[in-house]
């Protein structure tokens, strides 16, 4: 496993399947997931950030090499290898991604580890979805779904999918029901993650999902490129007032009210 300053790591087995997981922190714990270009330095960064902000981050490898830098021959490559992967619900609609079961295991190790009333989630493009599925289960309670991309936007039914199953979306909505929230953002301009699926999360969860579309459009204050798919990494900035740092900071206030008495 390849180290990353600051970090540690654990190989962590579910149903047969081991992975590495680097962590670090204090506080309630919360799974960063990694987007398609594999766990690159801005990932990282993400995580750094979210661990001097008060919790413990777990970062699981799930394709690729740590800490590797963005190549686009690498991220084409790793894309063919999810399409042909049977980890991956790529273009298959109301279902999820088999890989979601070795994440709902990792949640319960974390919640293990860090206790309090719960685990945080962030997914990231490829994985964005991923935290609907991990919210079907008792053990996710404040899930961040960032330009979440499956399935990929193909179709016009493909633009709207969720990427979770009925009986997921029922079980969401009975946590819902319970006072549960889910906290979702991408760019205005995204066509990887498609208005139509912030759309299809308003109808589906109403006042239970709270959405951040950052302006991307044609000359926006902020002279972000409309091509700009990533919030919280390639295309973050870290300035103050910018609206990607605003939208950070209000996912740590999100995770300050949903985690409670996390190990200190």
């Amino acid at each position: 496993m390849k180290p990353i300053d600051g970090f540690s790591v654990f190989d962590f087995t579910a149903d047969g399947d081991t992975r590495p997981v680097y962590f670090r922190g204090s506080g309630s714990g919360v799974i960063l997931m990694h987007e398609l270009p594999g766990m690159i330095p801005e990932c990282v960064d993400l995580g750094n950030r979210i661990a001097a902000a008060g919790f413990t981050v777990f970062m699981p490898l799930l394709l690729g090499e740590a800490n590797q830098p963005f190549s686009i021959p690498k991220t084409l490559g790793y894309a063919a290898k999810v399409c042909l992967s049977r980890e991956f619900s790529c273009f298959a609609k109301g279902e999820s991604s088999p890989i979601t079961d070795w994440l709902r295991s990792l949640c319960g190790e974390v919640k293990k580890r860090c206790g309090g009333s719960g685990v945080g989630a962030i997914g990231m493009c490829l994985t964005g979805g991923f935290v609907l599925s991990l919210m079907a289960d008792e053990t996710a309670i404040a899930p961040v779904a960032c330009q979440p991309s499956l399935p990929f936007p193909i179709s016009k039914e493909h633009k709207r999918d969720l990427g979770i199953s009925d009986t997921q979306r029922a079980k969401i909505k009975e946590k819902i029901d319970r006072g549960e929230r889910i906290l979702a953002l991408r760019f205005s301009e995204d066509g990887t993650c498609p208005a139509e699926r912030f759309v299809r999360l308003r109808e589906e969860f109403g006042e239970g999902v709270e959405t951040i579309e950052i302006d991307s459009s044609s000359g926006n204050p902020h002279n972000i490129p409309q091509s700009a798919h990533a919030t919280l990494t390639v295309h973050y900035c870290d300035r103050p007032g910018h609206p990607t740092r605003q939208a950070f900071e209000r996912i740590l206030e999100f995770f300050r009210d949903r985690l409670r008495g996390g190990n200190p």
